[in-house]
């Protein structure tokens, strides 16, 4: 029985992969025909509710955000020392922290708390607006809830991530200068030069293209699970934790592959 019962658990984890696949394509499709809708001047969408979504999900994670990216700063400053000591190279340490944060950690590492703080709330809110038949009652109204209540989150998101991915490479890289100027003894005209010399300005538009990519997975997942939420209450549990899980499994994924395209294309 156990080859069977194997067996069937990995058909089921696929089947389950290719629903949310399926399920995400056909969302993310009907967010951008409403948006496509709200060029061409057809629809209005509603620039009250994004603004207030923008409040909601980016305004109010500057804090938590902030004092992530500065921990990553401290440490990676703190971690760098001893190795390049040994071979004199203290001051490089501008280097690798400007890389790493405007590349690939500022990005990350902005993503993965939104969405502990706001992705979770978002599917918790749709699923209680489905538990609640408020999504029965506006189409009943004849009020498309893809237009009213996701396509509002998705910008929101995008919007935020790559604003609040801007603040996390500003406060990593100056919370690296701190820990390096004021306790490794490296001079902050020798760190800030180091620092420029080594950035170019595809560093900083890679980290901002990721940052709009995992705004759009995590807004997709988030908005997904709330609104196929089944089961009462329970469900709604169930959809806040598979949006967290979901969410930072394919930010990773998604990381990975852009960083190859991006090595393709010589962006490095």
């Amino acid at each position: 029985m156990m080859p069977e019962r194997l067996l069937a658990a990995w058909g089921a984890a696929w089947l389950r992969t290719f629903e949310l696949v399926g399920g995400l394509t056909y969302l993310a499709w009907d967010v951008l025909l409403w948006l496509w809708r709200r060029l061409v001047g057809r629809v209005h969408l509603g620039r009250t509710a994004a603004v207030t979504q923008i409040v909601r999900v980016g305004v109010r994670s500057i804090g938590i955000v902030t004092l992530v990216c500065g921990c990553i700063g401290f440490i990676l400053a703190l971690q760098m020392e001893p190795p390049l000591r040994d071979f004199g190279q203290t001051d490089k340490i501008a280097n690798i922290i400007g890389v790493a944060v405007f590349r690939e950690l500022g990005p990350l590492i902005a993503a993965i708390v939104l969405t502990g703080f706001a992705g979770a709330a978002i599917a918790a809110e749709l699923g209680t607006m489905v538990v609640g038949e408020e999504i029965e009652a506006l189409e009943a109204h004849a009020l498309n809830p893809i237009r009213f209540l996701v396509v509002p989150r998705v910008l929101a998101t995008i919007v935020s991530l790559v604003a609040l991915t801007v603040i996390a490479d500003v406060v990593a890289v100056g919370a690296g200068s701190a820990v390096t100027v004021l306790l490794l003894g490296v001079p902050f005209d020798l760190y800030w030069t180091n620092t420029v010399d080594q950035l170019q300005v595809s560093d900083f538009v890679t980290g901002l293209i990721k940052a709009g990519a995992f705004g759009t997975i995590l807004s997709l997942i988030a908005c997904y699970n709330g609104l196929r939420v089944t089961g009462g209450a329970a469900g709604v549990g169930r959809a806040t934790t598979d949006t967290v899980v979901q969410t930072v499994v394919l930010v990773i994924v998604a990381d990975l592959i852009i960083t190859g395209i991006f090595y393709t294309l010589g962006f490095n």
